[in-house]
């Protein structure tokens, strides 16, 4: 009874070592499994490769709000300080003469150009991956293991998700044994 009140959430196989993790990582990406991920206690170079994965579109969305920030900065400062005149009544530009340096001089714009460019690339960059990566991610049924606390010490793991399209328990559990895990686990997670 107790059994029918909880559903595969995912399959997860543990390894010894970066070379069998790499090397199992391959076989899941071959078969041809899309909601899967490794876990492992540090980087592991090479390991994008070995799962398949696109690069990552973190770069683009950054650079693209960094130069919204310039361009923000100068559309701002030669709006309010190099010219007179009113746009929509809704404030007069004051130029302003600074040092010797005409209204709307480049060199005077740097640092805030520097300044908003780099502000919203930070809060693109931050946002962007947060959304990117799913977080924050308060629960996963991963965390249901007490063999997966060792993921931040010295072990790597292979998760399985059920919601993949090709997870089916016995052929997804057939193809982890094939990698040669030390261990695998069904982690379950309760229906409501």
């Amino acid at each position: 009874m107790a059994n029918d009140t909880k559903k595969p959430a995912l399959f997860l196989a543990e390894y010894d070592t970066p070379n069998a993790i790499a090397q199992a990582a391959m076989k899941v990406r071959d078969a041809g499994y899309k909601n899967w991920d490794c876990h492992t206690p540090y980087a592991m170079h090479g390991m994008d490769e070995a799962m398949g994965l696109k690069p990552t579109r973190i770069g683009v969305l950054s650079f693209i709000f960094g130069m919204l920030g310039v361009a923000t900065a100068v559309a701002l400062m030669q709006y309010t300080n190099a010219f007179d005149f009113n746009l929509l009544n809704i404030g007069a530009g004051y130029p302003l003469i600074v040092g010797g340096k005409p209204p709307g001089a480049f060199p005077s714009m740097v640092p805030i150009m520097f300044e908003l460019g780099i502000l919203l690339c930070g809060f693109a960059t931050l946002f962007g991956l947060l959304g990117i990566i799913k977080l924050p991610m308060h629960n996963h049924p991963i965390f249901a293991s007490d063999r997966f606390e060792a993921a931040t010490d010295d072990k790597y793991f292979i998760s399985i998700e059920a919601g993949d399209q090709k997870f089916d328990l016995d052929r997804t559990r057939a193809l982890l044994e094939a990698t040669n895990p030390t261990y695998i686990e069904l982690v379950e997670e309760e229906v409501l």
